[in-house]
């Protein structure tokens, strides 16, 4: 079994930056792509980024505008979310997810077999 161990939650000011950082547990694990969903409660999980281990081909969500970067450190197994100009509509619970194959495609969170525990991100002065 894989786990995914996320960090790099907390509280920031409108504008500032964060970054998120999973490692997934086995050093043997290939996914197929690694991404970050955020959920705010009674909302669907809505993907923020995610990569493609294979050729890092790159996916964003519509809210991002530029303003994340996903990248990954294949010898780590890690997967990173640099998240620049935060706003408090960022404010939700960030998590971390795998994939084994394509599934639905990279943004439908039923593509994703394995995630991490959340990570809370707060956006607020």
């Amino acid at each position: 079994q894989v786990q995914l161990v996320e960090s790099g939650g907390g509280l920031v000011q409108p504008g500032g930056s964060l970054r998120l950082s999973c490692a997934a547990s086995k050093s043997t694990f290939s996914p197929y792509w690694m991404g970050w969903f955020r959920q705010v409660p009674g909302q669907e999980r809505d993907l923020a980024s995610a990569i493609r281990w294979s050729d890092g081909t790159i996916h964003y969500g519509s809210f991002v505008k530029g303003r994340f970067t996903i990248s990954k450190d294949n010898a780590k197994n890690t997967v990173y979310l640099q998240m620049n100009s935060l706003k408090p509509e960022d404010t939700a619970v960030y998590y971390c997810a795998a994939g084994r194959s394509w599934g639905y495609g990279w943004s439908s969170p039923r593509s994703y077999d394995y995630w991490g525990q959340g990570t809370q991100v707060t956006v607020s002065s």
